[in-house]
């Protein structure tokens, strides 16, 4: 059985995002940014894929590409390694939630984007 957050929408997790990085002084565009970074998705393509209210499997799975750096996404979330996560789409999941943590967190664009 397929977990329930790969069902879940997009667009209903990423208000979750804002308001976490809103919280601690960053901003919805620094989310999209972050966001748009891991999946290559343009701004239209991101927008459309949230008013389409598209599920999380369908939102990676169309994602035009995921970003050559993400293995150098690494550490924990919700007491997980991401670098360790075996399956493709939770580890995608993963990746992103760890990205907007540590935007968060304060980190600068320049490290959380890996360049």
């Amino acid at each position: 059985m397929k977990p329930r957050i790969f069902t879940t929408a997009f667009s209903s997790i990423y208000p979750m995002y804002i308001q976490k990085a809103e919280k601690k002084g960053r901003s919805k565009e620094e989310v999209d940014m972050v966001t748009r970074w891991l999946t290559g998705y343009d701004e239209q393509g991101l927008q459309a894929q949230i008013d389409k209210g598209v599920d999380l499997e369908t939102f990676f799975a169309q994602a035009p590409q995921i970003n050559p750096n993400t293995p150098k996404i690494t550490g924990v979330v919700c007491g997980v390694r991401v670098e360790e996560i075996e399956d493709p789409l939770m580890q995608k999941i993963r990746w992103l939630d760890k990205l907007v943590d540590e935007l968060a967190k304060g980190k600068p664009l320049e490290k959380i984007l890996r360049s």
